[in-house]
């Protein structure tokens, strides 16, 4: 028996609460002794058919079970809100915070003493880790793992030809049929997107912060060895609990700077940012966007991995996953940070081997020397903007042109292909109202498609600049996540087409040549745009969500509320 565990005030009650909290358990067949002071576990589990990515988290709990059964535990899974990508409307970042709610409340108000977090999909890691971070127990994440490369017409593909095909569709060089015949080709197993997205940045990302088992973040979901890491998952996370092992004791300023260099070092997708600050808002560690761009400088990109290289997920597994990653960017690590299996994690990576140096370079000889997230500053965002150089095109790094500037996502999906459209490969499309209240919920439309008649000139990449955001498996020279957004009335709201802009990645400048009489007298004439909700969600959301710089959070989630419930239910 364990003693001090949180779940014996529920189980370890005598008299009519203790009754009536172990006697309605029972009627699934569970006998007395399970509840005689056995850590209880919970697995908590985003399955969900409209998650495709996370559609065998069943098993995959299985697999966690199997571990906690082996060590002594009691576990119990449940179901939070699952966010799926790929379906949900109009984002599923407009989600991301209530789902963070849900687990912060199943957490707290249930009898568990640790949790494991099933994760998959882009938002269901951090919205579970930020909520698991709220309520400060034993945590351990899982992933769900990549799916396998896709494969066609002798090629592999990944989500990142999304894009391609895209342009090529417009264009007439390939047919629906074809597109049609790729769909199959490209989700051909179990698992999240194949290339470094969204989703596997999240991965690398709690591995990299120590929130996870070394390993963890590459194993493709249908390999049997992502089952054998969820249920030594299980077999660890009993023994976090005996050892009161807690995200505050793991999550410190030196683990996030970890991340951010690993993050640039894997060329992660910069939704990484809006998460890794609400995750550090949440357990209480100062970080800014300033030591993101700080920690990320001269990080080279070593993953040669799509979108900012060649290969897969599945192809970082075989050369040596993550831990092999981490080991050959040892001088730039805090090597004492402690993680989840009571190591530091110097110790987790210390006898990784890189077998595919086509796939892991190394710090000497990197893929790409400019990596990393940079970020922006200027009078086009006064608190910053964001870019991700190593899927950017070189020659536009330092450019200025004249802003063609679309109000909302309507106006440019009406106009982009308007042959009419003033428009030529040195404009700069400026993309409106698509921020966290703008939208809302702040989608991954940043990147935006050329217009069709650039296309066909062969023009393949422009400045493109909103304040939303863009999929981890995009490219382009696009600066996303500019704050303070258009719907907050900053600078942004008031530019206009014509307007020259100035973009100076070295620099770090982004800069649109207005006087500041000029663009204070445009602001104090300016409408918003953007429809207000009053009512349900939607509604909290554009009321209470912080701006890109601080995480996007709701203001009054920041900060830890602890696990303690001081009222009984009965």
């Amino acid at each position: 028996m364990t003693t001090n565990l949180r779940s014996r005030n529920w189980f370890g009650k005598t008299g009519k609460d203790g009754f009536i909290y172990r006697a309605w358990m029972k009627n699934q067949g569970i006998p007395a002794y399970e509840f005689e002071g056995k850590p209880v576990i919970g697995i908590c589990n985003t399955w969900s058919e409209l998650t495709p990515c996370n559609a065998h988290f069943r098993e995959l709990a299985e697999s966690v079970k199997r571990g906690i059964l082996e060590a002594g535990g009691f576990p119990v899974e449940f179901p939070v809100m699952s966010l799926g990508e790929t379906l949900i409307k109009p984002t599923a970042m407009l989600y991301r915070n209530l789902a963070s709610m849900d687990v912060e409340e199943s957490v707290r108000a249930n009898p568990m003493d640790g949790v494991v977090l099933l994760c998959g999909c882009d938002k269901t890691t951090p919205s579970l880790v930020m909520g698991a971070c709220s309520v400060n127990i034993p945590t351990l994440v899982v992933s769900g793992g990549p799916m396998l490369t896709g494969k066609y017409k002798g090629k592999n593909i990944g989500t990142s030809d999304v894009w391609r095909f895209d342009e090529a569709i417009r264009t007439g060089k390939m047919l629906q049929e074809e597109l049609t015949v790729a769909e199959a080709c490209m989700c051909r197993s179990r698992g999240h997107c194949a290339v470094m997205g969204t989703a596997s940045t999240m991965a690398c990302m709690v591995e990299s912060l120590g929130l996870s088992l070394p390993g963890n973040a590459a194993i493709p979901a249908a390999d049997s060895r992502r089952k054998v890491l969820a249920q030594l998952s299980g077999l660890r996370i009993v023994e976090m609990v005996k050892e009161n092992l807690r995200p505050s004791d793991v999550l410190n300023k030196k683990a996030f700077e970890n991340a951010i260099v690993v993050n640039a070092a894997i060329g992660g997708s910069t939704n990484f940012v809006l998460h890794l600050l609400a995750i550090a808002g949440r357990i209480g560690v100062p970080l800014s966007l300033e030591d993101i761009d700080r920690k990320s400088d001269k990080v080279p990109l070593i993953a040669n991995l799509q979108p900012s290289g060649a290969f897969f997920m599945e192809d970082l597994y075989y050369a040596g996953g993550l831990p092999a990653v981490m080991k050959e960017l040892d001088s730039l690590l805090h090597k004492e940070c402690n993680t989840v299996n009571g190591k530091s994690i110097a110790e987790n990576y210390a006898d990784a081997e890189c077998y595919n140096r086509d796939v892991i370079a190394t710090l000497k000889q990197p893929f790409n020397p400019v990596s990393g997230i940079v970020v922006l500053k200027g009078n086009l965002c006064e608190e910053g903007a964001v870019m991700k150089p190593s899927a950017a095109s070189a020659h536009l790094m330092r450019h200025k042109g004249k802003a063609v500037v679309f109000e909302n996502i309507e106006d440019y999906k009406a106009r982009v292909d308007d042959p009419a459209l003033d428009i030529d490969e040195n404009s700069v499309m400026v993309l409106k109202n698509v921020g966290p209240i703008g939208y809302p919920g702040m989608p991954e439309v940043g990147n935006m498609s050329l217009p069709k008649k650039l296309l066909e000139k062969g023009v393949s990449d422009m400045v493109r600049i909103s304040d939303g955001r863009m999929s981890g498996t995009g490219f382009g020279t696009v600066v996303l996540h500019v704050s303070p957004e258009a719907a907050s009335g900053g600078n942004f709201s008031v530019v206009e087409s014509g307007d020259i802009i100035s973009l100076d990645v070295k620099n770090r400048s982004l800069h649109v040549e207005l006087s500041e009489a000029e663009l204070n007298a445009r602001k104090a004439k300016h409408k918003a745009s953007h429809k207000t909700m009053d009512r349900g969600y939607v509604g909290l959301y554009q009321q209470h969500v912080q701006q890109a710089h601080q995480g996007a959070d709701f203001d009054f989630l920041v900060g830890m509320s602890g696990s303690e419930v001081t009222r009984d239910s009965h």
